[in-house]
């Protein structure tokens, strides 16, 4: 099933919670990949029926280029999600059923864990995302929604809103899905050719030299070894930090008692790609 409309949409879903069915909702800006399946098949196993949401979210990009290059391939997605083996509603709204006539972010203080990494460099990303999710939750009013580790940031940001808001939804994070080379799969990989994918597999690398060094080295000298690594390859780093996964806040020294994770950003061939890995 597919809609477009809210009323349309809200009365299939009321038709379901009428009969007990349990609700999942997978938000995606489509351009669906396997990542994006494997949240899609995780939320079938523990929901009865999954809403994904096809938007591309306009206020969540910092960059008018971006939001224009954002792959869109709807109908391919739709084929995509009717070849599982899971009870899915397709939402494809447009940007009135969304925001109505005012397309504006909503302010929220979620503190130090969307002032670093992406908070730092794309600014008023969070914002755009925190309002589009509290939209979507409105309209859909699911049981548990889910979102994959790989935005990190994101998923605590969700957890905050949920909390903020009152929204009975359980905010659910899964695993980040990779390729065979260990690069994280991103709907931006779909611009890349196979030169380009393989010379992205550099962040992984990163990661995992980051996680074999981190009870070995200093923060600085691992941060150090990781500039190395990219000075003689054309992806350019943007940013490799490591915090705690508490407040998200970068450190120099790791902090006693705290699970930490690296957070990572680059550019391949101008297509800026993230990723991150639990050292601990």
């Amino acid at each position: 099933m597919v809609y477009s409309t809210n009323d349309e949409l809200q009365q299939e879903i009321k038709q379901q919670k009428g009969k007990g069915k349990t609700i999942g909702l997978v938000p995606t800006m489509g351009a669906l990949h396997q990542g994006h399946i494997d949240l899609i098949t995780d939320a079938g196993a523990k929901c009865d029926i999954v809403v994904i949401s096809i938007f591309v979210n306009p206020t969540q990009f910092n960059d008018a280029s971006d939001l224009e290059n954002y792959p869109r391939e709807v109908d391919q997605d739709i084929e995509m999600i009717n070849r599982l083996h899971v009870d899915t509603i397709v939402y494809t709204p447009s940007v009135k059923a969304i925001y109505g006539d005012a397309v504006k972010t909503i302010d929220y203080d979620f503190g130090s864990i969307i002032q670093y990494m992406e908070g730092q460099y794309r600014q008023g990303h969070f914002g755009g995302v925190a309002t589009v999710i509290k939209h979507l939750f409105d309209i859909v009013k699911p049981h548990k929604a889910f979102f994959g580790e790989k935005d990190y940031q994101q998923l605590r940001l969700i957890q905050q809103l949920v909390k903020k808001t009152g929204q009975p939804v359980e905010v659910i994070g899964c695993a980040t899905s990779r390729e065979e080379s260990g690069l994280a799969r991103s709907s931006r990989n779909k611009r890349l050719n196979a030169d380009q994918l393989q010379q992205a597999a550099i962040i992984p690398k990163a990661l995992e030299l980051a996680r074999s060094l981190f009870h070995q080295q200093s923060i600085p000298k691992i941060k150090q070894d990781i500039e190395s690594l990219f000075a003689d390859s054309p992806v350019e780093l943007e940013y490799f930090e490591i915090a705690p996964i508490t407040d998200l806040i970068p450190v120099n020294e790791a902090v006693q008692g705290e699970d930490h994770r690296a957070f990572i950003a680059a550019f391949v061939n101008g297509v800026r790609l993230i990723d991150n890995w639990l050292l601990d």
